[in-house]
């Protein structure tokens, strides 16, 4: 028991799920499968470069010294579209109180 008098709840996971630390209340983002608005500490976000060029045009073009631009792409996923999608796997209990790298 607590000194207050109630039970304390048990943490399913060290960081409560988030990286926002004690820090209060955090920005929503929205996902970008589903559109749910999910804290911005919370989203799973998945980088990822946009070929705009086919690859042997663009093989063609670097051999000639082109300089071919390919933008960044950041999408923010929701815990659920992260899960189907692979970004982050299910894990035992165990393993879910170890922090790092999940992919």
């Amino acid at each position: 028991m607590c000194p207050t008098g109630l039970y304390a709840m048990t943490k399913k996971r060290a960081s409560r799920g988030r990286s926002k630390g004690g820090k209060g209340r955090s920005a929503l983002v929205q996902c970008s499968n589903c559109g749910r608005w999910v804290p911005k500490d919370k989203a799973k976000k998945v980088t990822s470069r946009l070929t705009l060029v086919d690859p042997a045009l663009a093989k063609e073009l670097r051999a000639g010294g082109t300089y071919i631009a390919a933008p960044t792409i950041m999408k923010s996923y929701c815990v659920s579209c992260a899960v189907y999608y692979g970004v982050v796997k299910v894990r035992s209990e165990a393993d879910r109180r170890q922090r790092g790298r999940l992919y």
